[in-house]
């Protein structure tokens, strides 16, 4: 041991060959993600703008200041920014006293209330949509008890997306406020602060980047709303997600669609610029704590209450349009029963070459594949990041969360004519569903692994490699222990939210072959109460899949926090 303590020393007196080889791992490391998103990214999405802009031979750039200059662009334009503002706040508003509760309180039932409160983060758009149009739409359950519709509404889409984005709030600033030693401010209120200042002069300013990064996070996620927005706000509201959609699928007006898809690249490019700032803002100022010291049961009436009233949110914020959704579908024909779900067994009626149930099968088979390939990219990328660097790096590091936030839509129409040739003539291949999901997956991957891989001790490699391993056996040895908790929860997220996916697979997927989020927007843009009902079952069962997915992804995470989410 001191020979190998001794060759590790000398190692550390030789650092440009160290740097060297460190740098040329990562390099390596970045290879396969690059041409990956190079590849099934980029490629697909310049060839949009490109087939957008190119006209003739030539690049029309005038059409920018045509398009913008047209005022139902500019009334969508100023829509997707105020509704995303407004649903970045209400948001902010209602989740972060949920935050305050999960990261200090231990209470009963704290891991199942994470996992619930999780589950709209991981269900497709289309079902958010779904369920809040079975509480708030025609016939819904507030139609029913005070004749009240507020589908088509700014407000549905507004409550929605809250529904959608209160895990972000939660697992963001929840993670990072049960790491707060809260001695910091004991300190200050012994020195004669009131509650209300010790908070608001000490651990505020410490939550500061994590409430912004997840501020942004929500503010990217609303501004890029898709299947909420095309369900509840009905033709009067339009996002530019929804206008790219339009323009590409139902006007065939690339020329349009592309400089929509420029505007939002370019909003979403600053927003993960902000974004990847508050991070290292939040994981270099701060000295944290291991979390299972923090949390306790509530003390007093006051937190008691708290407590009660957090728990009242999450019951009618993400419990009740859940559970509507869940009797919609028993709610058949004939009374209360399975009606609906038998129904998805037959392929009569035209909306489908095959039976809808055939949609659950399909799904899941692509959600494996998206996971496999989402976890080898984003844990290969990972492990480039895990040395912070230099500028190259951290450009690396916002190129795996652009997919988050770029339009899908036109990554998925982009796979419709550019791989289409050979060698890469995949148009009709069924891998092409996967590899849409899985760029939606490696970001997740990212975040999660990330933190774990850059807290293990690099001086276990170094030991490992001076007594004779080869790097594959010191990351068996070495950093797959420390870290195998993380990759399964890294997996069960992208499993989660491939089976999620809709933006680009509504493109892609084959009519023989649909996913159960195309399964529920076809049936839902279908009349009569057949579809509907079977709409509302397909949907029920991708909610009980996500959620025994994030109950399983609760019982094996470790009480220090794992990544962003």
């Amino acid at each position: 041991m001191d020979l190998a303590r001794t060759e590790v020393t000398e190692a550390k007196a030789r650092p440009g060959k160290g740097r060297s080889r460190g740098g040329a791992a990562r390099l390596g490391l970045m290879a396969v993600p690059v041409a990956f998103f190079a590849l099934f990214f980029a490629y697909p999405v310049s060839a949009i703008v490109g087939r957008g802009l190119h006209i003739d031979g030539a690049w029309q750039f005038g059409r920018i200041t045509e398009v913008l200059g047209q005022s139902d662009i500019r009334h969508v334009l100023w829509f997707t920014t105020w509704q995303a503002l407004a649903s970045t706040a209400l948001t902010l508003l209602i989740a972060l006293p949920g935050a305050y509760v999960f990261a200090r309180f231990d209470f009963p039932g704290k891991q199942v209330l994470r996992a619930v409160v999780t589950v709209p983060f991981v269900l497709p758009t289309v079902v958010v949509g779904t369920a809040f149009l079975a509480l708030l739409g025609r016939g819904g359950l507030l139609d029913e008890l005070w004749g009240v519709r507020l589908d088509t509404t700014v407000w549905a889409i507004l409550l929605a997306h809250v529904f959608f984005n209160y895990a972000v709030v939660v697992r963001t600033v929840g993670g990072l406020w049960a790491q707060l030693d809260p001695r910091q401010e004991e300190a200050a209120r012994m020195l004669g602060a009131s509650r209300f200042r010790a908070w608001r002069t000490v651990t505020l300013p410490a939550l500061g980047p994590a409430v912004a990064a997840a501020a942004l996070m929500v503010f990217l996620f609303t501004f890029t709303s898709f299947g909420v927005v095309q369900i509840l706000g009905g033709p009067a509201y339009s996002t530019l997600e929804v206008e790219i959609y339009r323009q590409t699928a139902q006007l065939l007006d690339l020329p349009t669609a592309a400089v929509l898809t420029i505007v939002q690249f370019a909003a979403v490019g600053l927003i993960l610029a902000v974004h990847a700032w508050t991070v290292r803002r939040r994981e270099s100022a701060l000295k944290l704590v291991d979390a299972a010291t923090v949390a306790r049961r509530p003390r007093g009436a006051g937190q008691w209450t708290l407590l009660g009233l957090v728990i009242a949110t999450v019951a009618v914020l993400i419990l009740l349009p859940l559970g509507v959704l869940i009797q919609r579908s028993f709610d058949g024909p004939d009374g209360f029963g399975f009606a609906y779900y038998k129904e998805l067994t037959s392929a009569e009626g035209g909306a489908f070459l095959v039976p809808p149930i055939e949609a659950v099968g399909n799904s899941l088979r692509y959600a494996i594949v998206a996971t496999a390939i989402a976890v080898v990219i984003g844990g290969l990328a990972a492990a480039a990041l895990t040395r912070r660097a230099g500028r190259l790096v951290r450009g690396f590091d916002a190129l795996l969360m652009l997919p988050l936030g770029v339009s899908a839509v036109t990554v998925g129409f982009g796979f419709l004519i550019t791989l289409d040739k050979p060698p890469l003539d995949l148009r009709s291949s069924w891998i092409l569903v996967p590899l849409a999901q899985a760029l939606v997956g490696v970001p997740f991957v990212v975040r999660t692994m990330l933190p774990v891989l850059r807290a293990v001790d690099g001086r276990l490699r170094e030991a490992a490699a001076v007594l004779g391993a080869s790097p594959l056996r010191a990351w068996r040895e070495v950093d797959l222990p420390m870290v195998r908790r993380a990759l399964l929860i890294a997996a069960g997220f992208a499993f989660a939210v491939s089976l999620g996916e809709f933006g680009a697979t509504v493109f892609i997927a084959r009519p023989d072959n649909p996913t159960l989020p195309v399964a529920v927007a076809r049936l839902l843009g279908r009349a009569g109460d057949l579809n509907y009902g079977q709409a509302m079952a397909l949907s029920a069962i991708l909610m009980v899949v996500c959620a025994v997915s994030l109950l399983l992804l609760e019982r094996i995470r470790t009480d220090r926090t794992t990544g962003e989410f």
